[in-house]
């Protein structure tokens, strides 16, 4: 009895496989609700068929541009200079940057591994949702609420200056 039970199933799933692969464009064994696509002998229409000369025109970009929006590479390049060449400590900005870029790499690995849990990301939406809307309703609803902020902002702004 379970040698016929087994059997079945594999020649169900064995039915499957080839309704899946006898249907090119169909991704589920359910029948199509709408007439299946046509196929093609040539693989490309004639009326999409654009000469040579035309496609290349079609795909040229051409690059404009504005003497108020243009940057001097030189000049930048050559303050670039100047500002490294005024760093005293070269050994610490390195040292800030490389562990920057290395904080950024495993935040982004945690980040990653937080999205493949299923309803971590939902809850983290919803904590998200959560704190924006208090974050409204306690800095940005009210006049004197904003003014707080701005004096916040403007104290922080201080403290990282150092002035």
């Amino acid at each position: 009895m379970a040698a016929i039970a087994a059997t079945s199933t594999s020649i169900a799933v064995t039915a499957l496989f080839t309704t899946l692969k006898a249907a090119p464009f169909s991704f589920s064994a359910l029948p199509y609700l709408l007439p299946p696509p046509r196929v093609s002998s040539t693989p490309f229409s004639t009326s999409f068929k654009f000469s040579e000369s035309k496609r290349s025109s079609l795909l040229q970009v051409k690059a404009s541009s504005s003497e108020e929006t243009s940057v001097d590479t030189n000049e930048f390049l050559t303050e670039l200079k100047e500002k490294w060449d005024a760093v005293e400590d070269k050994s610490t900005v390195l040292l800030y940057g490389g562990g920057a870029i290395v904080a950024i790499w495993l935040s982004s690995i945690v980040v990653g591994a937080i999205n493949s849990v299923p309803l971590a990301t939902k809850v983290l939406e919803l904590v998200g949702l959560g704190y924006t809307g208090w974050f409204v309703y306690r800095y940005l609803l009210f006049k004197s609420s904003r003014k707080e902020l701005a004096e916040d902002v403007e104290e922080l702004k201080k403290k990282i200056a150092g002035t």
